[in-house]
């Protein structure tokens, strides 16, 4: 599974960019399940609040395959989705 992140907004403005493919990490289960367990129906409204941060999700299940395009407002971010988007923007 091929996951993108794209992180915009906050105080500064500051864009920030990752990409992880789980099939190259030692905890690829949990990885996925996060990326599954990612509903846009319980994300919240996914529209941004001042001073805040605003994450875009293209998930892929193999490289050429069609994306699943997810947006995620700071203000919705649950702790597994949290721990998802820092591993794939720490990258």
């Amino acid at each position: 599974m091929i996951v993108k992140v794209t992180r915009s907004g906050g105080f500064a403005g500051l864009m920030a960019h990752g990409e992880l493919d789980t099939s190259a990490e030692p905890d690829a289960g949990k990885l996925e399940d996060a990326v599954r367990a990612l509903d846009q129906g319980k994300l919240g409204s996914g529209r941004p609040q001042p001073d805040r941060y605003v994450y875009r999700l293209e998930v892929r299940d193999a490289a050429g395959a069609d994306a699943t395009h997810l947006t995620v407002a700071e203000q919705d971010v649950d702790q597994t989705t949290a721990w998802l988007l820092d591993r794939v923007l720490g990258r």
